[in-house]
């Protein structure tokens, strides 16, 4: 499955930086957001911020990268 990501900015509070991951039919299928210093979590990583059809009611987790959380998306979706 192929998965494509835009940049976005999250007003979430905490952290903006973030992306928008649509499937091969242009679905959104998550949002994702990088984590910083001022949410403590560990500046880098990649949250699932929301999740929607079979991500939808997920936990949050957390990914080292966006190609880890890029996988685990794909895993759920095959």
């Amino acid at each position: 499955m192929s998965l494509t990501l835009q940049p976005v900015r999250v007003g979430n509070g905490f952290d903006e930086e973030g992306m928008l991951v649509f499937d091969e039919d242009r679905r959104l299928v998550a949002v994702l957001t990088q984590l910083s210093e001022k949410s403590g979590g560990t500046p880098g990583h990649w949250l699932l911020e929301a999740g929607f059809g079979r991500l939808d009611g997920l936990s949050h987790p957390i990914f080292p990268t966006l190609e880890a959380a890029k996988q685990w998306i794909q895993q759920r979706l095959a």
